[in-house]
């Protein structure tokens, strides 16, 4: 062998090495939860009513079981465990409500990613069975707080991307980790308008190309849901027509009993979305939004909410107000358009969902409410999802989905203590709070050395 094959070689081995490694978290999934546990002395906030001060919490079988401001009526089986929370914080989990968390690891690694698939049209594709459960990511995100997530196929080539999933961020796999399989079909509106001085002479020729492959992209997509709709009826008439798991696939979602997510942010990208979900009586989610306050009351008297992807943004246009994407989820609220905040959901915002709590905090300092702001990372994305029997806020019945915290999880101070999913205490350490200890260890020696000498 050559030295020049030897090179290729040991190349090949290390990215299968560096691949691997990117694959394995050192964090073991929690065991199901056997003993009754009961929360007492911290404040919890329900999110949907009041805060309770010095309350209990009771949960068994990872399910909440009693939420009480007091022991009167109280209730305990004989092996309940008392967690002594006084003076701490209980929250429900924050649902990430956008993002391919679980579908990507490194960037520069190929083989780590795997939100998009080839091609233009693949509603088939599902997100849920590409989850890797050991992903170094979802430490890091759980660690402060966010607890579930909407992991969606992310392909800006695409037009139909496929089916998100919502994930319960603990498990081996991805079956354990699944609160919703295929909750939503995902769609990227084609770009409709293209401003001329940004193709000026001698390339005012690729304008026209831009927009003969926007209008071709949106023929693709519209003969997509027709063929779906001729598919559709010809199953109904058991005409022996073969199964096609593309189309098959888009049934329960032109039956209305899913959500269509269309990725949209302008205004025309907005108006079509609309208009092609009452087109095809689709139950629509818009992911984006932009400019969705300037079509609130289309939005509002469809009931189509907003999935607002980022407040840390620039503006989009110039001339543009410098908050705009700052106000735009209060200027929502202030319109009564349902929405949630999230993040972009592209591979370079999965390491960072822990920071989702800071997207609201921003929210906040630019005039949206403190407890819609809390709201619309729990609450609010959980019932834009269909979950909220579930997920989203403390009430009895529902997943015992939350964390301990010594304050508000919006403030950037603030450090989750505790972290429970259906009742399980989870671990949470992660890569870079075992890093941090390792190399504490590192210069106490150091240190002792000294001190020795």
């Amino acid at each position: 062998m050559n030295n020049k094959n030897k090179i290729l070689k040991l190349a090949i081995v290390a990215a299968f090495s560096y691949s691997f490694a990117a694959h394995a978290s050192d964090n073991v999934p929690a065991a199901v939860q056997k003993q009754a546990l009961l929360f007492k002395g911290a404040t919890i906030h329900t999110v949907s009513g009041e805060n309770l001060s010095n309350a209990n919490l009771l949960v068994q079988a990872g399910r909440i079981t009693a939420v009480s401001a007091s022991d009167a009526g109280l209730t305990l089986p004989a092996d309940t465990k008392v967690v002594d929370v006084t003076g701490k914080h209980i929250y429900p989990g924050i649902i990430a409500a956008n993002t391919v968390m679980g579908l990507a690891e490194v960037q520069s690694v190929r083989a780590t990613l795997d939100y998009a698939e080839a091609g233009v049209i693949n509603p088939n594709a599902r997100a849920i069975v590409a989850v890797n459960p050991d992903s170094e990511l979802i430490p890091t995100a759980r660690a402060n707080g966010v607890l579930a997530a909407l992991t969606i196929p992310f392909s800006p080539a695409g037009l139909i991307s496929g089916t998100s999933s919502l994930i319960q961020l603990d498990g081996w796999t991805w079956e354990e980790m699944t609160v919703q399989s295929d909750l939503g079909l995902h769609i990227s509106v084609p770009g409709m308008r293209f401003n001329p001085e940004l193709f000026p002479p001698p390339f005012d020729s690729r304008l026209d190309e831009v927009r003969k492959s926007s209008a071709q992209r949106v023929k693709m997509l519209e003969d997509a849901f027709d063929t779906v709709l001729a598919y559709r009826d010809a199953r109904a008439q058991k005409d022996g027509s073969k199964i096609d798991v593309r189309w098959e696939s888009m049934l329960p979602f032109l039956a209305g009993q899913r959500a269509v997510f269309f990725h949209a942010q302008d205004v025309a990208q907005i108006r079509f979305a609309i208009d092609f979900a009452q087109r095809y009586r689709l139950k629509a989610v818009i992911v984006g939004g932009m400019d969705a306050v300037m079509m609130a009351d289309v939005l509002k008297q469809n009931d189509i909410p907003v999935i607002v992807t980022g407040i840390h943004k620039l503006p989009a246009r110039r001339g543009a107000n410098y908050d705009d994407e700052y106000t735009l989820a209060a200027r929502l609220a202030a319109a009564g358009v349902k929405f949630c905040i999230a993040r972009a959901g592209t591979d370079d915002d999965a390491p960072n969902e822990r920071n989702l709590p800071y997207e609201a905090a921003v929210a906040v300092g630019f005039g949206l409410a403190p407890d819609q702001a809390l709201k619309a990372i729990t609450l609010y994305p959980a019932q834009i999802l269909g979950v909220a029997d579930r997920l989203g806020s403390i009430e009895v019945g529902k997943l015992a989905n939350f964390f301990v915290s010594n304050g508000d999880p919006l403030e950037t101070t603030t450090k989750v203590e505790q972290v429970y999913i259906q009742g399980r205490a989870v671990d949470t350490s992660t890569k870079q709070t075992r890093l941090t200890e390792k190399y504490q260890q590192k210069y106490l020696q150091l240190e002792a050395l000294k001190k020795g000498k």
